[in-house]
């Protein structure tokens, strides 16, 4: 290893360790469910492999997750019993949310139950970005303003930067979230509204969220390991419609 990089991983560790011993940071993964998950895909997947499709890439979100530095816990927000039995095998918190009224208001409803534990901050991240490493939460600690005792907010956008893939809110409350259409834009005014500090990281694993085909398509081509592989490659192998359309 060359001095400089042995300087830039010393500093990188820092800042995380600083995270680590000054605030109590929780990962907060809300899964809606596996079946009748993405319905954009419905054209070019079946029911059972959308629903197999989203289990491998919340498995991999999980897996690197909870190996990454700096993270004091881990919750998953469900309001399905099917979530509730296979995250059991997992070292993570169920929020179990009751009534199922959409992401945002689940997110919200787990964040309070997150600072009520004790979390100084959250770090927000969905299910379905199976290219993430636990090196990119890391990277996304690491942007947090040291030392500052200012609220703040660090973003990840979308790759087509209408969504909000990761959101490291300090306290967990400083916004009032809105996830679905235009949602980066929304959170930078919403920060800025509230007085929030902001940082943007643009990282273009956490950034390829798998919505439509096009998503999935590239995904294909950029995943090197994981659930999620597996999972595509058995799919293609059973000769999958989105395999035989996309030639």
């Amino acid at each position: 290893m060359t001095g400089g990089m042995r300087r830039q991983v010393s500093k990188f560790a820092g800042q995380v360790l600083w995270i680590f011993l000054i605030m109590k940071i929780g990962a907060l993964i809300p899964v809606k469910g596996f079946q009748g998950a993405k319905q954009r895909l419905s054209a070019r997947l079946s029911p059972h492999e959308r629903s197999e499709l989203m289990k491998a890439m919340v498995h991999d979100v999980l897996a690197e997750v909870t190996r990454a530095t700096g993270l004091h816990n881990t919750y998953v927000v469900t309001g399905s019993s099917e979530v509730v039995r296979w995250v059991s095998d997992w070292n993570v918190e169920v929020i179990r949310e009751h009534d199922e009224t959409g992401e945002t208001d689940a997110v919200h409803f787990a964040l309070d139950v997150m600072k009520a534990e004790g979390m100084d901050a959250a770090l927000v991240l969905p299910g379905d970005i199976p290219l993430l490493r636990a090196g990119d939460v890391e990277s996304v600690l690491q942007a947090a303003p040291a030392g500052s005792g200012v609220p703040f907010a660090v973003m990840v956008p979308s790759h087509d930067r209408m969504g909000t893939n990761a959101l490291l809110l300090a306290p967990p409350d400083v916004l009032r979230l809105r996830f679905g259409h235009d949602s980066f834009r929304y959170h930078l005014h919403e920060a800025a509204a509230r007085g929030a500090a902001v940082e943007v990281v643009e990282n273009p694993r956490i950034a390829l969220d798998i919505d439509e085909p096009a998503d999935l398509q590239q995904l294909v081509r950029r995943l090197d390991g994981g659930r999620t592989r597996d999972r595509l490659a058995a799919m293609r192998d059973n000769g999958s419609n989105f395999f035989v359309d996309a030639g």
